[in-house]
């Protein structure tokens, strides 16, 4: 008796990457990224801007800046979080040993003892920041005007 053969399968697997739906898929992907990204805006504070006489206007990408905020009634934020003054060092310590180009703005109401700055400079310091800037109210209008 002779085998019987059945059905072969003439056609095995393609090896090749179907390149038609490759381009609805990278839509598919950009419009997922843009639809599930957040970007991140700083709270305003309520502070009273401090004058100069003379200003500088900062050239720094915005990755490159970090922003302390010190309210009248002695209270510092950073990156929106309440930091006690005492404290900075241990936090301004690690992210500056991340980026070396860090630029720390220090955006101080008018009424904040100057006993307070001293101590928050003071803890900068000891961080290892070297690069620190004080904001006034005639950057405020620098910044503005070029918007």
């Amino acid at each position: 008796m002779a085998a019987k053969k059945g059905f072969e399968r003439k056609s095995g697997a393609s090896s090749d990457i179907p390149s038609s739906s490759m381009a609805d898929i990278a839509f598919l992907l950009l419009i997922f990224f843009m639809v599930s990204t957040v970007f991140r805006k700083e709270k305003k504070r309520n502070i009273e801007w401090t004058t100069a006489e003379a200003t500088e206007k900062i050239d720094e990408k915005r990755k490159n800046i970090l922003h302390i905020w010190v309210e009248a009634d002695g209270t510092v934020y950073m990156n929106d979080q309440i930091i006690p003054y005492e404290n900075i060092a241990d936090v301004v310590r690690p992210i500056y040993a991340e980026n070396r180009e860090l630029v720390v703005a220090i955006r101080g109401d008018r009424d904040v003892p100057y006993s307070q700055i001293n101590t928050i400079t003071e803890q900068l310091q000891a961080s290892g920041a070297v690069r620190v800037t004080f904001a006034t109210r005639v950057e405020q209008r620098v910044q503005r005007a070029r918007r």
